[in-house]
């Protein structure tokens, strides 16, 4: 049962359950009682869509408490061919038959397709309790203008709802033309991102001199970067290794995000350490995609795939890397599932990450670590003087959120949605 009350006419209240590791240092709440889940009985007051004060709820179990948390982020989707599975499956379920698809869905791309598919993913991730999405959008040639003009315009008209946030994903050697040079100014002064793909095979590809154009680009215009890069089985950190010696021979002064990274854990520990405590060295952002590299790498034709590629969350979260879990596909080619629900994510990152959210190293990666990643102003804690953006589920512990998605209700500002 959801319970909310007003203590005066403009200061309410909310009595829930909320994770420990998401209240910002305060005295007043150290005596606060910690179920074996890490949630706390608290009262939080807010005014004008802002947390004024908290109180311990000293006798919690004679009512029944739901679980609040901070709205989520998402921060690695692909709004601009969501929802096209039907119209371009990948059966397969292989990266290549995806490639292929995802192809094939271009030629009968509009603008006024992917605005409507785009549109339809915001309405969902709102209702689930998202504030913030960084999309990836497929920016190369006619297809790609109509496609950054399309979600140019939502981010625009949503900038109320959710905080959108646009990579341009063109391929590398695209950002060493005239015409990637125009694209970059352009997406620099609309505060996006640019993006590529690093993929096997790595051989003969002048790699290094196409992460140094798109570098020195970056710094130029002040843009930061997101790299989908080693998203694959073969070659194990063959993408990261490239990346890790142009790092050691230039200054990057923007933002820097690898996506993926999933042949990662298939290097040896001790090489696996280096890399990682390299990446937190360069201050290098991580967001790993779960659901999608399981369904899509090491897949076997004969046999069940045992060993699978996934970002080493753990590994990186020791060497002091930030990580973020993200969504990534939402029935499209490259994953059939899906539906722009931070709760479901979680679920399915607990089966394949052994990352719980009871855990604040796991909770980090959905809520703080994601938040971060993005450069949000906010970090999606609680504590006085931030934001009254909450999602209240209709859940009493960690395992009946999980167990299912949970009925929820949002706030944002202090409003109920």
């Amino acid at each position: 049962m959801f319970a909310q009350k007003k203590t005066s006419p403009d200061i309410q209240c909310i009595e829930a359950l909320v994770p420990r590791g998401l209240i910002a240092s305060n005295k007043d709440l150290l005596h606060a009682q910690i179920t074996a889940e890490g949630l706390s009985p608290l009262r939080i007051f807010f005014r004008q869509g802002v947390i004024t004060k908290f109180e311990v709820i000293e006798d919690p179990w004679q009512s029944s408490l739901d679980l609040l948390l901070p709205r989520l982020v998402e921060p690695h989707s692909h709004l601009d061919k969501a929802f096209t599975w039907k119209e371009s499956p990948n059966l397969d379920g292989t990266y290549e038959g995806a490639l292929n698809a995802n192809l094939k869905e271009h030629q009968d791309r509009t603008i006024q397709k992917v605005r409507l598919r785009a549109e339809r993913g915001l309405n969902v991730a709102l209702k689930n309790g998202i504030r913030a999405i960084r999309s990836h959008i497929d920016s190369f040639g006619l297809i790609g203008s109509n496609s950054w003009h399309a979600l140019e315009e939502l981010q625009s008209e949503w900038k109320s709802l959710i905080d959108l946030q646009l990579v341009a994903l063109v391929p590398l050697e695209y950002w060493n033309t005239q015409n990637g040079n125009h694209l970059a100014r352009k997406v620099a002064n609309e505060n996006g991102l640019l993006g590529g793909v690093i993929s096997p095979p790595y051989k003969n590809s002048n790699l290094r001199e196409k992460l140094f154009k798109l570098f020195s680009l970056a710094n130029d215009y002040g843009c930061g970067v997101d790299l989908h890069i080693d998203e694959s089985s073969l070659e194990p950190g063959g993408g990261l290794r490239q990346l890790i010696c142009v790092l050691d021979h230039m200054k990057l002064d923007i933002p820097l995000t690898c996506s993926h990274l999933s042949s990662m854990a298939l290097i040896a520990p001790n090489p696996l350490r280096v890399f990682a405590e390299k990446l937190a060295h360069y201050e290098v952002n991580v967001v790993a995609l779960p659901l999608t590299n399981f369904w899509l790498l090491g897949r076997n034709k004969k046999n069940t795939s045992i060993k699978r590629p996934i970002a080493p969350i753990n590994e990186l979260q020791k060497a002091g890397v930030t990580v973020a879990i993200g969504g990534d596909n939402v029935q499209d080619p490259w994953f059939p599932a899906g539906n722009f629900d931070p709760l479901a994510v979680m679920a399915a990152s607990m089966l394949i990450t052994h990352s719980a959210p009871w855990s604040r190293m796991g909770l980090t990666t959905f809520t703080t670590g994601a938040a971060r990643v993005m450069g949000l102003e906010w970090d999606g804690t609680f504590k006085i003087g931030s934001s009254a953006d909450f999602v209240l589920l209709e859940a009493d512990s960690w395992s009946s959120a999980m167990a299912k998605p949970p009925s929820r209700k949002v706030m944002i500002n202090g409003n109920w949605i």
